[in-house]
């Protein structure tokens, strides 16, 4: 039976992320330049915030709202989600389906010392059902406001 595996041995630990400060074009440069849709926003090493393609999108470029606009104008702040270094690869992927998100932070005494994404877990064999399960759970439309 193969053994839990836990996100410290998954996980990316170079961490590409801005600060709050920084300005949402920078973030989108981040962004294109790693090929990831969304970016922790830390300060003084902890997880404030998290700023993604589509907070980008809809909170500031549909708002009229410019690229020097400071990423902590359209980070998401609230209900904000993270593993442990020490947590299960499957506490993970249900967290993520549950939370309908791609990324999660990892951190550790209060720092961010990491990142697992969906693909993380998938390319573990024994996590690649869970994995597809989190990634049809995030992929399911939601209704049009209106």
């Amino acid at each position: 039976m193969a053994q839990n595996q836990q996100l410290r041995n998954m996980m990316a630990q170079n961490v590409v992320s801005v600060s709050p400060d920084q300005t949402l074009q920078q973030a989108a440069s981040l962004m294109s330049q790693y090929n990831i849709g969304s970016l922790p926003v830390v300060e003084n090493g902890k997880l404030c915030g998290v700023i993604t393609d589509r907070d980008i999108t809809l909170r500031s470029t549909a708002q009229g709202i410019d690229g020097q606009t400071p990423v902590s104008q359209c980070m998401s702040t609230t209900d904000l989600v993270s593993g442990r270094p020490d947590m299960d690869a499957h506490e993970a992927a249900q967290i993520m389906a549950q939370r309908q998100i791609r990324r999660l932070p990892v951190v550790e005494n209060d720092q961010v010392v990491g990142m697992v994404a969906l693909g993380d877990l998938a390319s573990q064999d024994i996590y690649a059902n869970e994995a597809g399960q989190a990634l049809s759970g995030i992929s399911v439309p939601a209704k049009p406001q209106g």
